[in-house]
């Protein structure tokens, strides 16, 4: 029997289903890694943030590594290449959570639902609070793949004009215009609303500068959740007291939890928010939704699984 080992829990009823799917698969689920069952695993079913490269000494079985998770940065990399260990993600699944999120920060910020639950808990009856519509705006979506593809066309629904932003220039779903990250300065003056959703690579990193937000409307709107090494935090601090642009919402920090010291807490031009974004109570539910076929094809003896990642590329 192929034995695959899951370093989380899921609940019953999808644990179940799993089981009864693949009679020929010994499954092994435990609430963290454990390298007596590593040793056993020919596949490794994890979060990706608890495997370190000092396991993979134990793991002498290990052919595939399936993540639960978009992002890889915190995973072993070139110690997983050295092995020529196959890797495949859930890139996607967060686009639903992820896009209904970003929505609901865009509406909150334009149709002022902090003003107004800042009022209800004062009991003041208070108009004095500044509205703006979203549609007719301008949005500029930097790395529009799965989850920045679907945030287009919600915005789209909303009558705002789409702008994508990826390496190779190519179209992208529901983007009005692509274009090569290389014009990105060229871009950004024209985005009401600026919104990351960048993996964390060597390219990526600090890619944004003072300089991009100097070239930003003031009246601008960026919302950051892709990585948080997408720019520097003292930078972002720089950019939000001197009101370079008009605010900014934030999931992801260089520094994450970010910490208690940081001046971001304190001000009033930028909404917080814990790295929570793609949480849904149906995260597991998709990710087995991919996982299943996946593993029919690799019991199968196909390799050509969704999802497949090179490793030491970052996606």
């Amino acid at each position: 029997m192929v034995n695959v080992y899951f370093t989380f829990e899921p609940r019953e009823d999808l644990r179940k289903p799993l089981i009864t799917e693949f009679p020929q698969v010994d499954f092994v689920f435990d609430s963290k890694l454990d390298t007596e069952k590593l040793r056993a695993a020919e596949i490794l079913v994890t979060y990706g943030e608890d495997l370190k490269a000092e396991h993979l000494q134990y793991a002498d079985k290990l052919q595939w590594i399936f993540i639960a998770s978009a992002g890889i940065e915190k995973m072993p990399a070139e110690a997983i290449a050295s092995r020529d260990i196959f890797v495949s993600n859930v890139r996607g699944i967060h686009k639903k959570p992820m896009t209904e999120s970003i929505l609901a920060h865009i509406l909150a910020y334009k149709r002022a639902l902090p003003f107004v639950y800042e009022q209800q808990k004062k009991h003041e009856w208070n108009k004095k609070a500044r509205l703006s519509e979203l549609n007719g705006s301008t949005a500029l979506i930097i790395g529009p793949g799965a989850i920045g593809s679907e945030i287009g066309r919600i915005l789209q629904a909303f009558d705002v004009y789409t702008i994508g932003c990826n390496r190779s220039g190519e179209q992208a779903s529901f983007m009005n215009e692509t274009h090569k990250l290389d014009v990105l300065k060229d871009q950004l003056p024209k985005a009401d609303i600026v919104i990351s959703m960048l993996p964390s690579t060597a390219e990526t990193k600090h890619l944004l500068t003072r300089e991009h937000f100097e070239i930003m409307k003031d009246s601008a709107l960026f919302m950051n959740f892709g990585r948080g090494d997408l720019v520097k935090t003292d930078t972002l601090v720089e950019v939000l007291t001197e009101k370079l642009i008009a605010h900014a919402v934030l999931d992801v920090y260089e520094i994450e939890p970010l910490p208690a010291e940081s001046p971001l807490w304190e001000m009033e031009n930028v909404t917080l928010s814990p790295h929570f974004s793609s949480h849904s109570s149906r995260y597991v539910e998709r990710s087995l939704d991919i996982f299943k076929p996946s593993l029919h094809k690799w019991l199968a003896g196909d390799r050509d699984l969704e999802n497949k990642m090179v490793i030491l590329r970052g996606y």
